[in-house]
């Protein structure tokens, strides 16, 4: 209903705004022309971004059956929007309704009928049509202009309203999304317009001319507007003072009849060496789903290069004493390598224990549609820790463990949750020793739940941010595990209407 009510006053506001443009009456409403055109886009944007790559992001022509979530400084009448590829919106029923963008505030549509289809163009982009519509309003206008003053009612009408207008989508040279170009075409059967006050006589000029402003104000807010907002996604981030993360587009939007899909870098890499990334050697996500109004895909490469560049970062390093080593492990500890310890010096049976854990190779992920794992290799060491002296190594340790992986999506934020599946520990030094080392299996593996993994799991809950625009967030998800890679459905939440972001945007640029 929201979206109705937007595109309905949008249609009859801007039929007086531009009647009046038309003879240089006004100074500050020449620029309401293009923010009224903005929001024809709040129906657009939602459906204008469906991403695909090796990690994979995709909207279906589905999503727009789901378009009834109340938006700031939108009309709160009830409102059905017809579930089909191509939802229709048809209404006529009066209103009274205040409009900011109105010349007066105060501004009532005692008629609506309105038809509008909203869809996807293979090959192009996205197109929106309205058909065969009509709209009569009326309002007090005001109107100062150096030494004229003006005021009365205008009643406006029109009759056979047909806007076509296709929007070609395209990367630009940062990888972002962008309207490349509009194409447009737009007629009125039958318009009246009938100012009271000194301007009635202007009425039959000013209705001939109204129909060729439709289309320029409409490719200002496109190509204007619109990619002015686009550019706030952000591509290319960081996540936190180790890695970044690249969203860049590989290549051009690709259209379907019921999709539109975009090919994104979904790469991480480290800050202090960013050349330094995998060789991509994963399958391509597939989404045959369009039950939701997005998907997102993600291959292998998407968490092994997390993995790899948080390696490269030096992240996988931990030292556990004192405090942090539980008591239990570490008399057991005392207990195992008593004899090295006498052999070194009999002095250390009082120093405390600790372990130093560092993992060797990147971590690595493998995806199975029974759920996700990462594979970790570590190498540990086992101190003595006498005061006032550096640490003495009493043994060297293989450590082999595999974590179950739970994927996640909240907000706008990608998580995910570890837990610890498979432990083995090798000595480095004899296969003798290694045997010596099975009692300390289920004691290890114990202190690396309690103490290691919780750690872990605090720092990967807070996700990694998914490109999308501010007042926009999934809800509803859906995880599933394919060979390779994952999808996660959602639908979308929009906290902001596209009017709100770019006016957002606009007085930040302004300050």
């Amino acid at each position: 209903m929201q979206k109705q009510c937007c595109l309905h006053c949008t249609t009859s506001v801007l039929i007086i705004v531009i009647i009046i443009l038309q003879r240089s009456l006004l100074l500050k409403e020449a620029l309401l022309l293009h923010k009224l055109w903005c929001l024809i886009f709040q129906l657009l944007l939602p459906t204008a971004t469906q991403y695909t790559s090796k990690a994979l992001l995709s909207f279906s022509t589905r999503s727009l059956t789901q378009l009834t979530s109340p938006l700031p400084h939108t009309r709160t009448h009830p409102a059905r929007v017809v579930s089909s590829p191509h939802p229709n919106w048809r209404s006529n029923w009066p209103l009274t309704m205040n409009l900011c963008l109105c010349p007066h505030p105060s501004v009532k549509i005692t008629e609506l009928n309105l038809t509008a289809d909203l869809s996807f163009q293979p090959t192009a982009g996205l197109l929106f049509e309205v058909h065969n519509s009509s709209i009569t309003v009326n309002f007090q206008r005001r109107i100062l202009y150096w030494f004229f003053y003006d005021e009365g009612p205008i009643n406006a009408s029109a009759e056979g309203v047909n806007i076509h207008t296709a929007l070609d989508l395209a990367k630009d040279e940062f990888g972002r999304l962008k309207i490349s170009n509009v194409t447009c075409g737009a007629s009125i059967a039958k318009m009246r317009a009938k100012f009271g006050g000194t301007l009635g006589y202007w009425t039959p000029y000013l209705n001939k001319t109204f129909p060729h402003h439709i289309c320029p104000s409409l490719n200002h807010a496109a190509l204007v507007l619109i990619n002015q907002l686009l550019e706030t996604i952000p591509v290319r981030a960081e996540v936190d003072k180790y890695v970044g993360i690249d969203y860049s587009l590989l290549s051009d939007p690709v259209v379907t009849g019921t999709s539109l899909d975009m090919d994104f870098r979904g790469m991480f890499y480290d800050l202090q060496n960013e050349k330094d990334t995998l060789v991509n050697y994963a399958v391509n996500p597939v989404v045959r789903e369009y039950d939701r109004m997005i998907y997102l895909a993600l291959s292998e490469y998407f968490f092994d290069s997390g993995l790899y560049s948080y390696f490269k970062g030096g992240v996988f390093r931990m030292h556990i004493s004192n405090d942090r080593m539980p008591k239990d492990l570490e008399m057991l500890l005392r207990t195992t390598y008593f004899g090295a310890i006498m052999m070194l010096n009999p002095a250390l049976m009082e120093a405390p224990i600790s372990l130093e854990l560092e993992v060797t190779s990147a971590p690595t992920s493998t995806i199975k549609t029974s759920g996700a794992s990462v594979a970790v290799h570590s190498g540990v060491r086992v101190l003595a820790l006498p005061p006032g002296k550096a640490p003495v190594q009493l043994s060297s340790m293989t450590m082999e463990s595999k974590f179950n992986a739970k994927v996640s999506m909240r907000g706008k934020r990608l998580s995910i949750h570890l837990d610890l599946r498979r432990f083995k520990i090798f000595s480095n030094q004899s296969a003798l020793e290694s045997l010596a080392l099975i009692p300390l299996q289920a004691p290890l593996k114990t202190m690396l739940q309690i103490t290691v993994v919780p750690l872990i799991n605090n720092y990967t809950k807070r996700g990694v941010r998914i490109p999308l625009p501010d007042g926009i967030d999934f809800i509803e998800e859906v995880v599933e595990y394919h060979n390779g890679y994952i999808i996660v459905g959602a639908n979308l939440h929009f906290r902001s209407g596209l009017k709100e972001l770019i006016e957002r945007k606009q007085s930040v640029n302004g300050k």
